[in-house]
């Protein structure tokens, strides 16, 4: 097994670098469910970032590309079974994959709740909102 960098995900994924594209097209056609790549969970969420900030993708896009990926017999995915359930928790609460997956991760982990001052992410159960008392007096 080979671990791969988000910019050789986004290579192969986006093919907007024609040299180091095709250099990502070769290792990726190269792989095997014998000698699989290994996408670890930071690189998930870097190549999530670069395609949601750099190539404007919509959510719906990167949870359709992020499943892509995770159907890939040559790919080893870390936490995939998390990826998929924090997919499945976005798309049914209007929530971005980051968030998502940070909760579900949270979850795994024994976590009754994630504390956050993220009103869009308090769309998941899982997420409770912090509510800052206003200042005495006011």
């Amino acid at each position: 097994m080979i671990g791969l960098d988000s910019n050789v995900l986004i290579r192969f994924l986006a093919n907007d670098e024609p040299q180091q594209a095709d250099q990502a097209k070769q290792l990726m056609t190269a792989l095997t469910p014998d000698n699989p790549g290994y996408i670890s969970l930071v690189a998930l969420i870097e190549t999530i970032w670069v395609l949601k900030h750099h190539f404007h993708s919509s959510r719906d896009h990167v949870f359709d590309v992020i499943e892509t990926v995770l159907d890939v017999p040559s790919l080893v995915v870390q936490g995939a079974d998390d990826v998929r359930a924090a997919i499945s928790d976005g798309r049914r609460g209007g929530v971005d994959l980051p968030d998502a997956l940070l909760a579900r991760l949270n979850l795994t982990a024994g976590c009754e709740v994630t504390m956050t001052f993220d009103r869009r992410a308090v769309r998941l159960p899982s997420m409770q909102l912090i509510t800052v008392p206003p200042p005495d007096g006011q």
